[in-house]
């Protein structure tokens, strides 16, 4: 595969073994790069105040003890150069934390040419590649995220501020939180507030696609690869070229993919199914799951490389009963919206609708929030929505938990919950998936549930 190497491009190579810094430079000219070797950071330091650089490859070897202060310096000497962080299997976690510091990107030692020129080549290549201070210019421009992430609580203001610090990098993001908490919408606020905001989101579900249709979805196939493939297909990942790829539930994704998708993150190259040729793309990887991705990696079903090459920069949404008044705020917008799709003439809720909202524990979060008031408007119609026109089983639930007190008799987080999704269970006559779509997750979460409150009780 060849790749176009831009004009002039200038790289460092940070590296105290003599060896190891030629052998960079060796591939790096070859391929049409013009190299730069500094044996130590004082010396980098000085090349870096003196010279303009589009990549710099940093040993971490040489980082010392607090390598993230060593980036974030380097990133505000230089804004217009991309930092990759080359780590040895045992400073993987250093790497880790060298990309959350500003680095664009890391590489584990040894590297091959290839792996080598494409990301050095990717580095000085991407479209959005200016000064930070242009980056964050263009984000001052955009609506603040107060918009588009609602909510006064401490959770929401933090993970407002997390998706404003992340949205400038192209390291992938990693985004966990029960089902419900709004996850695809944290993903579409990174790329709105990015460089990348005007370039494609394309967002994949993991665990709707079935396991054998998943590469193809991924990466497109041609006609007559498979049964079914009447015509050549372009993937998701073509698709986002340039812009954003966010696979949603990525811990469903079927082990032999992941070897695939690692691949992929690694190269920059997709190579649709069916096909000898390998095409380049640019994408920034979100992605998000409801389950632990750590316990994931533990019990053998989640790549552990995969892991560490996605899990740079976390971000976990609270459950909406962490967030407190957040209810309100949500509730409201929602009657705002429903109340104009549906031609009803509600502005507000009264007293005993609001205590009933607040009391409830919300294990279905946003999206179960989302259900509620919308049954409520298509249902009813008045100016004021009131307590008897919320669904039942908001009343049975505040009438055993109405007071936060409960949480404090001894009750695990576990139980509250269960009782919860076994009211709504019983008030659809035992029906779990009427149960699931009024609590805005999937059946099988419950199923799962039940399976491990069967555990915990046994």
């Amino acid at each position: 595969m060849s790749v176009s190497v831009p004009r002039h491009s200038q790289v460092l190579i940070v590296e105290d073994k003599p060896s190891l810094a030629s052998v960079y430079r060796a591939h790096l000219e070859k391929a049409g790069f013009l190299c730069e070797l500094a044996a130590s950071q004082p010396i980098a330091d000085a090349h870096i105040e003196n010279s303009h650089f589009d990549a710099v490859i940093l040993s971490l070897d040489l980082g010392g003890p607090d390598i993230a202060s060593l980036v974030s310096a380097w990133s505000a000497k230089a804004p217009s150069a991309s930092i990759i962080a080359v780590a040895a299997n045992a400073s993987i976690n250093d790497a880790v934390d060298a990309v959350r510091a500003g680095a664009w990107d890391y590489l584990v030692k040894p590297l091959s040419r290839n792996r080598l020129v494409t990301t050095v080549t990717n580095a000085c290549s991407l479209p959005e590649q200016q000064p930070r201070e242009s980056v964050a210019e263009v984000s001052r421009l955009k609506p603040d995220t107060q918009g588009t992430m609602i909510g006064s609580s401490k959770a929401m203001a933090e993970t407002r501020k997390q998706i404003e610090a992340i949205a400038s990098s192209s390291a992938p993001a990693f985004i966990t939180g029960e089902s419900g908490t709004g996850k695809e919408l944290c993903a579409q606020a990174i790329h709105d507030f990015s460089a990348r905001a005007n370039q494609p989101f394309i967002a994949l579900n993991c665990g709707a696609i079935p396991h054998d249709l998943m590469e193809s979805e991924i990466f497109g196939h041609l006609k007559g690869a498979f049964t079914g493939a009447i015509s050549d297909r372009e993937g998701a990942a073509a698709a986002a070229d340039g812009g954003t790829l966010f696979l949603d539930e990525i811990c469903e994704m079927d082990a032999s993919l992941q070897i695939k998708l690692l691949r992929f993150l690694q190269t920059g190259t997709i190579q649709p199914v069916g096909s000898t040729h390998t095409r380049k793309v640019n994408i920034r990887i979100i992605c998000a799951t409801n389950r632990t991705p750590q316990t994931e990696v533990a019990e053998g079903r989640f790549r552990e490389d995969l892991y560490f090459r996605l899990h740079v920069l976390p971000i976990n949404l609270k459950p909406l009963r962490e967030r407190g008044r957040d209810v309100l705020e949500l509730a409201s917008r929602f009657l705002s919206t429903y109340s104009g799709e549906e031609a009803r003439a509600f502005n507000r809720f009264d007293k005993d609708a609001l205590d009933r909202l607040l009391a409830y524990h919300w294990p279905g979060n946003i999206r179960e929030l989302q259900n509620v008031i919308r049954q409520a408007v298509v249902l009813h119609d008045a100016d004021v929505l009131e307590s008897h026109m919320l669904p039942d089983h908001l009343v049975t639930a505040q009438d055993t938990h109405h007071s936060p007190a409960t949480a404090r008799t001894g009750r695990h987080l576990w139980q509250i919950e269960r009782d919860a999704i076994e009211t709504a269970i019983a008030s659809f006559a035992g029906s779990i998936p009427k149960a699931a779509d009024a609590l805005g997750i999937s059946p099988s979460t419950i199923y799962r549930k039940r399976e491990s409150w069967a555990e915990k009780t046994a």
